[in-house]
């Protein structure tokens, strides 16, 4: 993991927070525990959380009654979810897990791809989530949609260069400079070919926030008022959940979800 991923996450910037402090943190926040408890199998399944953060996730499926085992670069991430939460926690790397063929029914992958720069690097972690999992288990990775800074920006007056912007739609690679730590930005097409070419079947994409999230920002960012007790986050959450498959809208998401499978009667 580059160095500076790892200083981000450990001085500059609080995940914990993240999901909860506005109102498009919390839409990302609920439409994603949504769709995981639609597509989980049945508590009380193992579930292996890799990149799994301050425990954000992992907290609320301890709740519903999953084995929950998460595993984080940042010591900073593995403290916070030590103290909240009953997970078993493990420092590691996506890339290079140290969990046994066939040990869990469910892998999360809900940051780690888009702190994978370079394509090799995100296969191998697909790969070894799909390594880790029964026969018939399910991967849920998350990714940046590629136009989630152009409209993020654009929502809070901060677009800048054309030319930056251009480059980040390009190439997917996110410039650091704009806010953001070191980070790759996926296409919905990009998605399906890494999760197919790792080997997962039945691949599902999925528009977490949907259209109405760069609302909701640039609203709280222009009025410096909380919309998280608003009717318009309810809005924004039906809006996602009626477009959430719809191959035009997807990519209006903030973040991209995908669902994918090992084979039911695959040998190791």
């Amino acid at each position: 993991m580059k160095k500076e991923i790892i200083e981000f996450y450990t001085s500059r910037y609080d995940e914990d927070a993240r999901l909860s402090s506005t109102a498009h943190g919390a839409l990302e926040f609920a439409r994603t525990q949504e769709l995981l408890r639609r597509h989980l199998p049945d508590a009380p399944a193992s579930v292996l959380d890799i990149g799994g953060g301050p425990a954000t996730h992992a907290r609320w499926l301890v709740a519903d009654g999953y084995s929950v085992h998460l595993i984080d670069p940042v010591e900073r991430h593995l403290r916070q979810a030590r103290s909240r939460c009953s997970c078993t926690t493990e420092p590691g790397d996506a890339r290079a897990l140290t969990a046994s063929d066939q040990a869990y029914d469910a892998a999360l992958l809900l940051g780690p791809l888009y702190h994978l720069p370079d394509r090799t690097d995100r296969l191998q972690a697909l790969h070894e989530a799909r390594r880790v999992l029964r026969p018939g288990g399910l991967t849920a990775a998350a990714v940046i949609s590629r136009h989630s800074a152009l409209l993020d920006l654009a929502a809070t007056d901060r677009l800048g260069s054309d030319a930056t912007m251009r480059t980040i739609l390009d190439s997917g690679h996110h410039d650091p400079a704009l806010g953001f730590t070191t980070a790759y930005f996926h296409t919905a097409e990009e998605l399906i070919s890494e999760m197919t070419e790792a080997g997962f079947t039945n691949v599902r994409l999925y528009g977490i926030e949907g259209p109405l999230w760069p609302v909701l920002k640039g609203i709280e960012t222009h009025t410096g008022d909380s919309l998280t007790g608003s009717p318009l986050l309810g809005s924004a959450s039906t809006a996602a959940r009626l477009t959430e498959t719809d191959p035009a809208i997807i990519a209006a998401s903030a973040h991209i979800l995908a669902i994918g499978y090992r084979g039911p009667s695959e040998d190791r």
